[in-house]
């Protein structure tokens, strides 16, 4: 992308809503009502391209466990985590940050793609979007899972621990067959303890340790959190092989990143890929 191409300042003084009005057609908002987290998103059509700029939202309204300093410190964290990542299935590019009235305004591409994620009351429809990945080829499910792999092998190698990992941090573009990682923003450089109890997540994707007021999260919960990943979309959440639709090596793989114990699981998520992939 050249400089010609970036059509942002470098700050405003401006409410992101208003600002982007300036620049061009919001075409897509993402508030309260698509999700809880008090981010607002847009998506921005500029100068004949499509951006997704997300912010930490209006100040003046503060969440009961995550207020907007908070906030923006999530998206700060972000920033670092993006600069890891240089990867296909890995998050849209980050081009830049522009200070705001909100905060820092995070530009990223803007990629097409369907949110896995579906609410419990419809997730066993067959049109919703984890029901139509789930149906696919599984040589589909796996090049776009071996992408998943690949994108925390590289966070892992560089100290980063997953954090509230599950079926809405993906994108999947049925056309092109490809899936982004999203809103990774929680993800954590280093090893560290429980201090919650039940920690940020999904029931069907979060490791026991994940549960357990000061328990060790580390590498090895991530290979949990992956192994749980790949029991979804490839069988029914269960260790069940019945139903999984991988090989005997990938369903031995998904059962041992899957144990209770740390110990017995892959220690790194580079050993479930190697297991992954015999």
């Amino acid at each position: 992308m050249s400089l010609n191409d970036w059509p942002f300042d470098d700050r405003t003084a401006l409410a992101p809503p208003a600002y982007l009005e300036e620049l061009g057609r919001v075409f897509a908002r993402f508030d309260s009502r698509t999700q809880d987290s008090g981010n607002i998103s847009f998506g921005l059509e500029a100068d004949g391209r499509r951006w997704f700029v997300k912010t930490a939202g209006e100040p003046d309204n503060p969440k009961p466990y995550l207020n907007h300093a908070d906030r923006i410190g999530l998206l700060e964290n972000a920033q670092r985590v993006a600069r890891v990542l240089e990867h296909p299935a890995g998050m849209p590019h980050l081009h830049g940050v522009v200070p705001s009235a909100w905060g820092p305004m995070l530009v990223y591409d803007w990629v097409d793609g369907e949110l896995l994620h579906t609410p419990a009351d419809r997730r066993e429809d067959p049109s919703s979007p984890l029901q139509r990945f789930r149906a696919l080829a599984p040589d589909e499910i796996t090049t776009a899972f071996d992408g998943v792999i690949d994108v925390h092998a590289r966070l892992c190698g560089q100290g980063w621990v997953a954090c509230d990992f599950y079926d809405g941090c993906m994108l999947y573009d049925f056309g092109a067959c490809r899936l982004h990682l999203i809103d990774l923003d929680t993800y954590h450089l280093g090893p560290f303890t429980n201090e919650m109890g039940r920690l940020f997540g999904s029931d069907r994707f979060m490791a026991p340790e994940e549960y357990e007021l000061g328990a060790t999260i580390d590498e090895r919960t991530t290979v949990f959190n992956l192994g749980r990943a790949a029991s979804v979309f490839l069988g029914d959440g269960t260790l069940d092989r019945a139903p999984f639709r991988g090989s005997d090596a990938q369903h031995a793989a998904m059962r041992q990143a899957c144990e209770p114990d740390p110990r017995v699981r892959f220690q790194t998520v580079t050993g479930l890929a190697r297991a992954w992939r015999v």
